[in-house]
């Protein structure tokens, strides 16, 4: 594998759009979940120009009427990249464990580009910094900021934390997250929200169940195509950030759906049971939320809205 600052690629070569890249390197079983197409070293150290391609339908991220992509496509294009650029850059091997420690995002609405026929190219410049490495030399953590631009007009940003474990150190962190859950305990009297009242399309695509207590993590399909792409033996962050913004809709009885700007931070592994509480409290145009599971918060962030 190259090295970050032995890239060789000028800026004035052209992003490769043809195809997207190794659905492996992304974390990704099927190809039409690959968003990423093509990213190279600029040649100024830990500085990568990436290309990405955005569907104008997609089933996961429906749009609101307005003709924008869902920020969702923000959000997954940046998790592809956290994990592409390390694996194909930073010598981190291929078998190692990604963890997603934070995330944010934020989108300027009247600059980002409208989902037009056919799919949305997206250019992004992504800076990686704070590197730790191993003595081998292969990443075990870093950080990534990332712009996001289409047809020259940059439009948003986003970045987070990643580290990467070997088996043996994440089969043990696993082992101390699953001794301390709780038994499983599924509420009764629980239903499931229409998808109208959450902004999205299908019954599928709801991960939220309520109670008299209010909202907790339950996918109505536990093999969602993007959301359950592959096995996790936890609840993967981007169900986290959508049952947050899921919440948010409910709460607010449909006033806040669409985030321009999000950050979502994990002090723990969220586990598939007992079921995970979403407690969510609006204020004007912002939402903090916070995900509790068995008494101990395993997640909180915000969720900003236009």
């Amino acid at each position: 594998m190259s090295t970050a600052t032995a890239g060789t690629a000028g800026k004035s070569e052209p992003l490769d759009r043809s195809r997207t890249v190794e659905r492996e390197l992304v974390h990704r079983t099927s190809v039409a979940e690959v968003l990423l197409t093509d990213a190279r070293p600029t040649g100024t150290p830990h500085v990568f120009a990436a290309a990405a391609s955005w569907p104008r339908a997609h089933p996961t991220f429906p749009r609101d009427g307005s003709q924008r992509h869902s920020p969702l496509v923000l959000v997954e294009t940046l998790r592809q990249l956290g994990l592409y650029l390390p694996l194909r850059f930073y010598a981190v091997p291929e078998t190692f464990h990604a963890v997603i420690t934070d995330l944010h995002f934020d989108i300027a609405p009247d600059a980002e580009p409208p989902a037009g026929s056919g799919a949305t190219e997206i250019t992004c410049e992504a800076r990686v910094g704070g590197v730790w490495r191993e003595p081998d030399a292969s990443a075990v953590g870093l950080r990534l900021d990332v712009e996001f631009s289409a047809s020259g007009v940059a439009f948003g940003r986003g970045g987070g934390g990643v580290r990467f474990l070997a088996d043996a150190p994440y089969e043990a962190l696993r082992a101390r997250a699953a001794g301390r859950a709780a038994p499983a305990h599924h509420p009764a009297g629980a239903h499931r929200p229409p998808p109208a009242e959450l902004a999205v399309n299908h019954p599928q695509d709801v991960v939220l169940a309520v109670d008299r207590d209010g909202p907790f993590v339950s996918p109505a399909d536990p093999l969602h195509p993007f959301l359950f792409d592959h096995p996790s033996d936890h609840v993967p962050g981007m169900v986290l950030l959508e049952a947050a913004r899921q919440a948010a809709a409910h709460r607010s009885r449909g006033a806040l759906t669409r985030p321009r700007a999000g950050r979502l931070r994990a002090t723990r592994f969220t586990e598939p049971d007992p079921p995970a509480r979403v407690w969510c409290i609006p204020h004007h145009t912002t939402c903090v939320f916070r995900i509790v599971q068995g008494g101990t918060r395993t997640a909180y962030g915000t969720l900003s809205y236009q």
